[in-house]
């Protein structure tokens, strides 16, 4: 309990910490982030195919575990009197928090303070609540020490009480109980202050507030007016209307509200990234150094795009994709103004948080729209998708383009870096695949059908900049059907696709899907793992049709 309610005591004293200095964090994250970042890539893979987008949740669990243990040691050390070597171990630990503040960017002693007065505090609990001789001297009923009180050399005078009562330089157990009730509530009341004070650094007041300029380039429309922004509320009729969405039960709707769109980077905490203190600094090989405020970027040009963005780690038929409209200044606008020199072939770009990427210069300067983005369905990015900037490049997988929270870009050679993942086991060069996916049927599912019915085979198809041309199923692995598709702005976005099978017999049966790009180049057929650069092969469902 001693080392349990130290460890306790010592989180909730740094959670204050946090609570009072800007951009500092539990221990548990640095240390998590210095954890994700020196695990080898197949416990990361492992930890994704079986946790997905928990494994943050699970690591922050994993190190607070851990933490438990280290102080159930550390109790115990404390208990058999042994203090000093419970201190050095409290220390240590406190060590390994700071050297993992000291590791990520911008370290500053602020942001030290939480590992610092943490295991500051945990020592103090330590000696607050441990006895204060070694051992425990008991005597039998009859008065005299026992025996193996006297071969320990106890004086007999400190043995007084019934046989249970410890010495008198201990901590008698009322007391303890006392202590440790005392330790408990603070530890609550303190960490628990903590929280309420760390609200003030969240920019969610902020987000809200923000009133961002007008496009002067609107996304294309599908339709005769634009799509609607998605939300929680759009109605998908409007959508069917203009053709981008069949609006069939059970498949993505074509544009992904906010709050469904798939999230994946290294942040354990998101970061929480004021307007006003943002900077953008371009440097490298280009004629001028720039920096850029917010400010200045809002008084940019900005354009808006539905534009869909894949995860790497997506596997056949996953749901790590998805399509929004974007609002944002065109970086290449950008780029041109600061001059890029010849011989920059990677335009790398660096996260707030230490995260970092490198995609091919000719990727952001060949028209497509790659933007420095500060809206996503018409209002300022979630603090979860990138507040207040991000890049969002069309065609590229995230882990080679769509830096959130970002605030530097160099300009560099392909060969002098490799970003995050490229040491880790990832492919360099990141170009999203072919991919088709079925919504409809879900798997294993059972439909119940009425005479005469159609039955409606859907889902979503995209290769991101080069557009879907065709898609096709097959059922019961018989010959590949033509499916009809929906309309679309570009080809920088995914596309719904639906085969409606008339009659279909009842039973069990599969369907297979396959899609070909906007140069009729068909989706690679042989299974593939996503790693090193995607998966890839067809996605397959079995399902049930009912009389």
């Amino acid at each position: 309990m001693i080392g349990l309610l130290s460890t306790l005591a010592g989180l909730a004293a740094a959670e204050l910490m946090v609570g009072l200095v800007r951009g500092a964090s539990s221990p548990v994250v640095p240390v998590g982030q210095e954890v994700i970042d020196i695990v080898p890539p197949q416990v990361k893979d492992w930890a994704i195919s079986w946790f997905g987008t928990a494994d943050k949740a699970v690591l922050i669990m994993g190190t607070l575990i851990s933490l438990a243990v280290v102080g159930s040691v550390v109790g115990n050390l404390a208990v058999k009197g042994n203090r000093a070597a419970a201190y050095a171990v409290t220390f240590v630990v406190g060590l390994i928090g700071m050297f993992a503040v000291w590791m990520r960017p911008a370290p500053t002693l602020g942001r030290m303070l939480p590992p610092i007065v943490g295991s500051m505090v945990s020592m103090l609990v330590i000696w607050w609540l441990s006895p204060r001789d070694a051992g425990l001297v008991v005597r039998p009923s009859g008065g005299e020490p026992s025996a193996s009180a006297a071969r320990s050399g106890a004086n007999p005078e400190m043995v007084t009480g019934p046989a249970t009562t410890m010495t008198s330089g201990s901590v008698q157990r009322r007391e303890f109980l006392q202590r440790a009730g005392t330790v408990s509530l603070l530890a609550v009341a303190v960490g628990a202050l903590g929280r309420i004070l760390k609200g003030r650094f969240e920019v969610g007041a902020e987000r809200a507030a923000l009133q961002l300029p007008a496009p002067v380039d609107t996304a294309p429309a599908v339709g005769a007016t634009d799509l609607p922004v998605p939300s929680a509320s759009t109605d998908t009729s409007e959508l069917l209307a203009q053709g981008a969405d069949f609006g069939i039960d059970g498949v993505e709707s074509w544009a992904v509200s906010n709050g469904n769109f798939y999230r994946i980077d290294t942040a354990l905490v998101v970061p929480q990234v004021p307007k006003d203190s943002w900077r953008l600094r371009i440097h490298g090989m280009v004629d001028r150094e720039l920096e850029i405020t917010y400010a200045d970027l809002l008084e940019r040009d900005m354009i808006e795009r539905y534009i869909t963005l894949s995860c790497v780690s997506n596997p056949v038929g996953g749901d790590l994709v998805g399509n929004a409209k974007w609002q944002g200044v065109r970086l290449k606008d950008v780029l041109d103004e600061a001059g890029v020199q010849p011989g920059a072939t990677q335009v790398v770009s660096r996260s707030i948080d230490g995260w970092n990427c490198g995609s091919p210069t000719s990727a952001i300067m060949d028209g497509r729209d790659a933007l420095l983005a500060v809206a996503m369905n018409g209002e300022p990015l979630p603090a979860e998708h990138g507040y207040p900037v991000r890049l969002v490049v069309p065609g590229l997988y995230g882990y080679v383009s769509a830096t959130k929270w970002v605030t530097e870009i160099e300009l560099t050679r392909w060969e002098d870096f490799d970003g995050y993942w490229v040491p880790r086991g990832w492919s360099k060069e990141g170009p999203v695949k072919t991919l088709a996916r079925i919504d409809r049927p879900k798997r294993n599912a059972d439909y119940d059908m009425p005479g005469d019915a159609v039955f409606d085979i859907a889902g979503l198809a995209w290769a991101v900049h080069r557009g879907i041309s065709r898609v096709e199923v097959s059922i019961d692995d018989g010959v590949w059907l033509e499916c009809e598709l929906a309309g679309i702005p570009s080809d920088d976005t995914w596309r719904q696709w639906r085969y409606r099978w008339t009659d279909p017999t009842p039973g069990k049966h599969d369907v297979r899907v396959r899609a070909f790009d906007g140069d009729g180049v068909a989706q690679p057929s042989d299974p593939k793992a996503v790693a090193p650069d995607g998966a890839q092969g067809y996605h397959k469902v079995a399902f049930s049709v009912g009389a």
